[in-house]
């Protein structure tokens, strides 16, 4: 039901079930009847269901599962019994196997699968003619983002949990709601197959080349829900305005064909075989329904006369009926010679009315019907015999129309391939025009794809941050591949590091999905999956702290990360005392550089992190530029080579209203730690001379006898006094 549906979220049924080392997953949108089977490594289930965020999901009742954010339905296990579900699936899709799907040896999976069709099937108590697929969903296929990479780019939705100012929020000028959802599926599962997106991009260009996508983003305006039309008819509960809308918009395709037909891109061209061929379908609804129908078929009034001769012959005496009570109202008048009046009333039916003012005598045949203060109401055979036929009219002709709708939804079940293919293709040229039109106001470029292992931006913006700031945004480049796998990161708080971090992010996964980018150019190599640590926060529900949210997250990276992973990873270890903090960034540095190799982008506030580069050649510093003006800071936002000199952090704490007394305050102990930090280094410069001098010392040539001597000496066997005279010998020696 549409009332309780959000018409830009996907409604996804999901089940679950552990076998062996993995858990197979299986998701169904009952309106559009994509139904998809995947299996995962248990550690990753919550990072599925948070890219799903599924509606309900179904558990065996003895699973093990932390799923307290979900709508939980235990199943009996034996619903989970391998032979049934794999004999229920070939059954919903009349196959002998499951080859064809390419998930024949997925167990998990399909015993997930076939606990979720028995579920449907019994919950809904109908055919589900329209879930005619499989879809294998295969993660080597797909460029991963876990759920917390997800949440800190604001992929979808933001940190409060709603869509403005997020990617989705950029990207999305589609005119239907199917489109929509559609966005976010892609935007939540990029891609790595590059002649799929090499196809987008030729249909994008192509739109904007020949500058078609606003026009048809217009007509897409009137094309109504077609996915979930296409559910309600697979279970016969669509209503006549559902069917109405489908009619109007199949009647907009040749148009939108005609504004199509002449691309070259080959995906265009597909989804132009989707969108024909649909003559028979619209003829059967412009045939069956009247132009505006009532939203339900228990009021009438659905079915166009000429559909149905027996309909129309129905209709015709209700039709006809006020005509005939005027004429026998003017004829009664006549013979008896009374002002009198017919009327109709649910309780009584039809009578005719006379005041009780009128001193007139009625023929025999008038019957006294209802008595009134001021008046009396009869009834007469002829409109006895009338008033029978009349309401057995119009209660057989509602029970005919309603015969006649059932079996124009009966009808339109040979229809629903084509009806998921128009919607599907329509949907997919909808998301084309957006990204059309988003590249276009944005000046947006075309990405291009290697194989060899590089990331590189020429002028690259964070496409969010542009959008909703009111100065000018600052581009900057970036390079990440053989030459540099890492960059460290340096420079000033609100300098903008996780701005420019995000941004790579954000334009590697919009390239994946076939969007351009906002950048000058773009080069991108393989990525295989997309990591974050950024932001501060903690999980007390899970009794998580700060910290250890962080190393959990950073943990997932140094666990998970290939070569050909991207990792942005922002301040690490400020979350315990400053050495430990320092240690493990140190650490984690190292291991990404030297032995993960990912595309790494390091930022940090450990300013000893800047010698990296001294021990590993593919580490890179770079810093956020700004400049100083008394106790006042300007931010340049451009990233330049080599490491930052400071942090101003003081400066920032001003900017963000601490009082000056505690600024004053700050300064005097920062001048004393820098102070302490001088003596410090300048005793270590001494205490350094006095080893080298303790280390030429013992290499000179005297060296070599209190060596000799000393192990001639049995210690085991020396008394204290005997030790102080060998100490005395010794010093002789030197």
């Amino acid at each position: 039901d549409e009332a309780l549906l959000e018409e830009n979220q996907e409604n996804l049924l999901v089940a679950l079930y552990k076998k062996d080392h993995l858990t197979g997953i299986s998701t169904l949108n009952i309106s559009s009847g994509r139904f998809t089977i995947n299996e995962v490594e248990h550690h990753l289930v919550d990072d599925e269901l948070r890219r799903l965020v599924p509606t309900e999901v179904l558990i065996a009742e003895e699973a093990k599962f932390n799923l307290d954010d979900y709508s939980i339905t235990p199943r009996p296990t034996w619903h989970y019994d391998y032979e049934t579900c794999y004999q229920k699936l070939i059954d919903q899709f009349k196959t002998n196997n499951l080859q064809g799907f390419g998930c024949e040896t997925m167990d998990a999976g399909i015993c997930a699968s076939g606990c979720l069709l028995q579920y449907i099937n019994e919950t809904q108590k109908a055919a589900l003619p329209h879930i005619a697929k499989l879809e294998t969903i295969n993660n080597s296929q797909l460029v991963l983002i876990d759920a917390a990479s997800r949440k800190n780019l604001e992929l979808t939705l933001n940190q409060y949990n709603e869509q403005q100012h997020t990617l989705f929020w950029v990207l999305d000028k589609c005119s239907t709601t199917m489109a929509k959802r559609l966005l976010k599926r892609w935007i939540n599962h990029p891609i790595r197959n590059r002649i799929k997106v090499e196809n987008r991009l030729d249909a994008i260009s192509w739109l904007i080349e020949f500058d078609v996508f606003e026009t048809l983003l217009d007509e897409f305006k009137s094309i109504s829900d077609i996915e979930r039309i296409h559910g309600r008819i697979a279970l016969k509960n669509a209503r006549p305005r559902d069917l109405s809308n489908l009619r109007n918009s199949i009647d907009k395709l040749p148009f939108i064909r005609d504004l199509l037909q002449d691309s070259e891109s080959e995906l265009i061209q597909n989804l132009l075989l989707d969108l024909n061929c649909h003559d028979a379908l619209f003829q059967l609804l412009d045939n069956a329904l009247v132009e505006t129908p009532p939203m339900l078929i228990r009021d009438g009034g659905v079915i166009k006369t000429g559909f149905d001769e027996h309909l129309d012959k129905l209709k015709a005496l209700s039709k006809n009926a006020d005509q005939y009570l005027l004429d026998l109202e003017q004829k009664e008048k006549e013979k008896t010679g009374a002002n009198l009046k017919l009327g109709y009333n649910r309780v009584h039916g039809y009578y005719i009315e006379i005041s009780k003012s009128q001193n007139v005598e009625l023929p025999d045949y008038y019957q006294r019907r209802q008595t009134l203060k001021m008046a009396e109401r009869y009834i007469i055979p002829e409109l006895k015999a009338f008033e029978d036929e009349v309401l057995s009219a119009k209660e057989k002709a509602l029970a005919r129309e309603k015969q006649l709708y059932e079996a124009l939804l009966v009808e339109l079940q040979n229809y629903l391939s084509n009806i998921h293919q128009m919607a599907e293709a329509l949907s997919k040229a909808d998301i084309f025009c957006s990204f059309a039109k988003t590249a276009l106001i944005n000046n947006y470029a075309r990405p291009t794809f290697t194989d060899k292992n590089i990331l590189e931006i020429n002028n690259g913006r964070h496409p969010v941050i542009e959008k909703v700031s009111e100065k000018p945004f600052i581009a900057n480049s970036s390079y990440l591949g053989d030459r540099y796998r890492l960059q460290v990161i340096t420079g000033p708080n609100m300098g903008g590091k996780s701005t420019y971090m995000r941004q790579v992010a954000l334009i590697a996964i919009m390239a994946c999905i076939g969007s351009y980018v906002p950048a000058k150019s773009a080069q991108i190599g393989p990525i295989d999956q997309i990591f974050t640590r950024i932001g501060a926060s903690d999980d007390l529900a899970k009794g998580q702290s700060t910290f250890m949210v962080e190393m959990i997250e950073a943990a997932n990276i140094m666990n998970n990360a290939t070569n050909n992973s991207l990792v942005l990873m922002d301040e690490i270890g400020r979350g315990t005392s400053t050495f430990d903090g320092m240690s493990l960034a140190w650490a984690c540095a190292e291991s990404l550089a030297s032995k993960i190799q990912a595309y790494t982008l390091f930022a940090t506030h450990y300013f000893e992190l800047t010698a990296l580069p001294d021990f590993y050649k593919t580490v890179e510093n770079v810093h956020l530029d700004a400049i100083e003006q008394g106790d006042n800071i300007i931010f340049m936002h451009s990233v330049k080579a080599g490491p930052a000199n400071q942090s101003y952090g003081l400066q920032v704490a001003k900017l963000a209203g601490i009082p000056q007394s505690v600024l004053n305050i700050a300064k005097k102990r920062l001048a004393e730690l820098e102070n302490q930090a001088v003596k410090q280094t300048n005793k270590d410069k001494v205490a350094e001379d006095d080893n080298l001098q303790q280390f030429d010392l013992f290499n000179s040539p005297v060296n070599d006898k209190v060596i000799e001597y000393i192990d001639k000496l049995d210690l085991n066997n020396t008394t204290p006094m005997q030790a102080l005279q060998h100490l005395e010998l010794l010093k002789q020696l030197t």
